[in-house]
């Protein structure tokens, strides 16, 4: 226990000097940081273990299978050392049925797809843990090190068995740290890590709720990122003076969130499929223009009303829109995407007031808009002037009419957030302020006091 509590104790130490350390130094873009997968069945502790490394909880925690679904990337720091960890969706075993595969990761047909066919949802449907699995392969090939996680509790089981055979036939080259997850009892974990030596990698007990034994999983991780070349070279990159802004794009559920992302950067980044609530964690992934501009793209969950989501009693998807509106929170720019032959619903309109109480810059995304038939230029019009009759609290906001399906007019977006986005950040000067003032005062003037004196209206600026 004493040797537990002086490695707690050294773990939050080395936090805080690297926290120090990194405040003052070089900002390393994401993109040139070796990464870290985390890999493991469903339901093992992979996202409780990808927040513990990334200081926060950023990644959806609830007790149940099949949760994560795509790539989670988030920045981590240990020691010197600062890399990416990945977090992935359980990887399915080809020995399950289908109808195990199902219950196991608590996939429904129901819930949320009342406007689509019942063969088309179990089609989807049939292919979502084929879908989960290609994006955890995904993260295992670009990543330096591989992070085997098993659940100590449950003890060794045929899936981490096959897990293991598959880490060892295609990726044999690359480094592999077996963690044996939800061992809280320093004694007792040393004994629930003994049955796992069978896997033919040295089991290391960990518990990603406590902290127990991360600090010493740290210690190998890094010291293995050290051995690989090209990895020395990271402190000579050159900071990145600009900001990067970050784009959210928002929605109701399946109105092409995900694949406008994919279209965006060009690759399977989100799992896409009509099967309602397919994404769950915000998803940030950054994304550099021809002209070299960096934006920070954020795909989040879809956003039904607050009385569907209450009755239908999903932990899950509450956990879903709360990230949703946080993704809002700290964007600069929100793409809200509307569907063009349902356009604009009562829920949309909800969205758009959260946009703008929470005084962001915003664009209008009508996707779809290939699924319109026999679109002219008046139709266009006729489109727009009913999407500002409906969206009146964006009445200033730019409209964009695209096919993510199709990647049309998709680049539209980032010029338009762009456009936006400048506009927002422009400064005003105090002689345009103080005209706008007066013209305000001119058109209603502030009440007068009880005394019958009139209120001063008074410009203090902040910097």
């Amino acid at each position: 226990l004493d040797r537990e509590l002086r490695v707690d104790g050294d773990v939050r130490e080395k936090r805080r000097t690297m926290r120090d350390k990194t405040s003052t130094s070089k900002h390393i873009p994401d993109s040139k940081l070796p990464k870290v997968a985390v890999i493991g069945r469903p339901n093992v502790g992979k996202s409780a273990l990808f927040n513990r490394l990334v200081g926060g909880n950023r990644a959806i925690v609830v007790d149940e299978p099949g949760v994560t679904r795509d790539r989670l990337y988030g920045r981590s720091y240990w020691g010197d050392q600062e890399f990416m960890v990945i977090d992935t969706g359980g990887v399915i075993t080809l020995s399950k049925s289908q109808a195990g595969v199902m219950e196991e990761l608590a996939i429904t047909t129901t819930v949320g797809m009342d406007g689509i066919p019942m063969a088309s949802r179990e089609a989807a449907i049939a292919r979502m843990p084929s879908m989960i699995e290609k994006q955890a392969v995904a993260a295992v090939e670009e990543a330096a090190v591989l992070l085997f996680l098993v659940d100590g509790q449950a003890g060794l089981v045929a899936a981490d068995i096959e897990i293991a055979d598959w880490l060892r036939r295609n990726f044999s080259h690359k480094c592999i740290i077996l963690a044996v997850n939800k061992c809280e009892s320093p004694r007792k974990g040393q004994m629930q890590a003994l049955e796992f030596w069978s896997l033919g990698f040295t089991p290391l007990p960990i518990s990603a709720i406590t902290g127990t034994g991360t600090g010493e999983l740290l210690d190998m991780v890094c010291s293995e990122l050290k051995k690989f070349e090209g990895l020395e070279g990271l402190d000579d990159v050159e900071e990145d003076e600009n900001r990067v802004p970050a784009i959210s794009i928002v929605g109701r559920p399946n109105v092409g969130k995900s694949s406008i992302l994919n279209a965006l950067v060009g690759e399977d980044r989100t799992i896409v499929s009509p099967v309602s609530g397919t994404t769950r964690d915000a998803i940030d992934t950054e994304l550099t223009t021809v002209d070299g501009q960096k934006y920070k793209l954020i795909d989040t969950a879809g956003i039904r009303r607050r009385a569907a989501v209450a009755s239908a009693g999903s932990t899950t998807e509450t956990l879903s829109v709360k990230r949703a509106f946080s993704a809002i929170r700290r964007s600069d720019v929100v793409a809200l995407v509307i569907e063009a032959m349902a356009c604009v619903s009562e829920q949309d309109y909800k969205i758009a007031e959260r946009i703008e109480k929470e005084g962001k810059a915003c664009v209008i995304v009508v996707n779809k808009w290939d699924t319109i038939p026999n679109k002219n230029n008046e139709s266009t019009t006729h489109y727009e002037q009913d999407v500002r009759e409906k969206l009146r609290v964006l009445d200033w906001a730019p409209i964009v009419y695209c096919s993510a399906i199709n990647g049309n007019s998709v680049e539209k977006i980032i010029s338009a957030a762009s456009l936006v986005e400048k506009e927002r950040s422009r400064r005003l000067g105090t002689s345009i302020l103080n005209q706008v003032v007066r013209e305000a005062v001119a058109f209603k003037a502030p009440p007068r006091t009880r005394g019958g004196k009139k209120e001063a209206v008074f410009i203090t600026q902040h910097r």
